[in-house]
C-alpha cells in the first residue's frame, strides 16, 4: 500500500475512490437499456454520495462513525469478477457490486491498519465495515436469486 504523509492525504484517497466509485455506477446506469437496471445502478451512485459526504465530514471534523460488526457470507470470494455492459443482467449488476464493495471494503481495511491513533483506525474500519454491510446485502439478494 502507498505510503501517505497526512491523514488528509487518506482520507483524499479515500474520496476519490468514493467519487470513482460513484461515477462508476452513472456510467454504467447510461449504458443499461433496462429502466428498472438503470434506477437500481442510479441507487448504488447516490450510495456512493452518501459514503464520499461522510468522508468529507470526518475530514471536516464534523463527525466520527460508529462501528457495527457485519457478518460476511463469504459469497464474493467464489464470484468471477464481472465486467459491465450494456445488457447485463441483474445477476451480473449483483456480481460486479458485491465485487466492488468487497473491494472497497479491503480499501478500508487496509487504510485503517496503517494508522496507530485509536480514533483515526476506527474512523477507517468503520467505513470497512460499512462497505461489508453494503456487499453482504448484495450477497443476500445474489442468493435469494440464485438459490
Amino acid at each position: 500500500m502507498k505510503k501517505f504523509s497526512s491523514v488528509d492525504e487518506v482520507l483524499n484517497v479515500a474520496i476519490a475512490s468514493e467519487t470513482k466509485a460513484h461515477e462508476l455506477y452513472i456510467g454504467m446506469a447510461s449504458m443499461v437499456e433496462n429502466p428498472w437496471m438503470r434506477t437500481t445502478l442510479e441507487s448504488f451512485a447516490q450510495e456512493e454520495l452518501r459514503h464520499r459526504a461522510k468522508l468529507e465530514a470526518v475530514k471536516a471534523g464534523w463527525i466520527n462513525l460508529e462501528r457495527e460488526a457485519v457478518g460476511n457470507l463469504g459469497i464474493a470470494e467464489t464470484l468471477e469478477d464481472a465486467k459491465p455492459h450494456a445488457e447485463m443482467d441483474y445477476r451480473e449488476l449483483l456480481v460486479f457490486a458485491i465485487k466492488k464493495e468487497d473491494s472497497a471494503h479491503r480499501l478500508y481495511a487496509a487504510m485503517a491498519s496503517i494508522f496507530s491513533e485509536p480514533d483515526l483506525k476506527d474512523i477507517f474500519n468503520n467505513l470497512a465495515e460499512e462497505e461489508a454491510a453494503h456487499k453482504r446485502r448484495f450477497e443476500i439478494e445474489y442468493d435469494s436469486i440464485t438459490s
